[in-house]
């Protein structure tokens, strides 16, 4: 049985994991809500406009209501700035299982950031939500969201063909990883 928390604050080595605030919403813009490149494979559009990304975090405020959501703000202390975000996507209370989904921006790719936020929440979500089971998918052209999924322990379950739409309509093959309760903390020697 699962145990909702909400989005709680979460500390790493390097990082707070927290809710999105409305002060967020120059940051989530200029660090990668704009960028193409960033959202070249995601499933929402670049954001042509700071109005675009106003409504979408003053949502993600107002979803906070529910302790069933997880969406949290990457927040990199040396720079006092949210670089990303990392949340559950999909949720299923009955199966004690959830789909975890992250981006950050490509100021920040290849500094083992998004793997250390994923360790953080896959141990959050194990030891303090209960679930049994977490799995991610991405891009199959983006190879490096799959090494952020194996460096985090998680394990590829196979290709998923024409899974998702890209924002430009096109369907994309996605590859999925996850990895189970007892592995993760067989894996982290807990």
């Amino acid at each position: 049985m699962l145990t909702h928390k909400g989005t709680v604050p979460i500390t790493t080595v390097r990082l707070t994991l927290k809710k999105f605030e409305r002060d967020h919403i120059h940051d989530m813009f200029r660090n990668w809500a704009n960028d193409d490149e960033v959202t070249k494979y995601l499933t929402w559009p670049t954001h042509k406009n700071m109005a675009i990304t106003q409504r979408v975090v003053e949502s993600w405020v107002q979803s906070y209501e529910s302790p069933t959501v997880y969406h949290w703000a990457i927040y990199l202390e040396e720079i006092k700035e949210v670089i990303g975000s990392i949340s559950v996507v999909s949720l299923s209370n009955e199966n004690e299982k959830c789909e975890i989904g992250y981006c950050i921006g490509k100021k920040y790719w290849n500094r083992g950031i998004v793997t250390e936020a994923l360790k953080a929440v896959l141990e959050f979500l194990f030891r303090e939500v209960g679930m049994q089971r977490i799995a991610a998918y991405f891009d199959s052209e983006n190879i490096a969201s799959g090494k952020v999924m194996k460096k985090a322990g998680m394990s590829f379950e196979g290709t998923m063909r024409k899974y998702t739409k890209d924002s430009n309509g096109n369907f994309k093959d996605c590859k999925l990883y996850s990895i189970l309760k007892e592995e993760f903390f067989y894996e982290q020697g807990i």
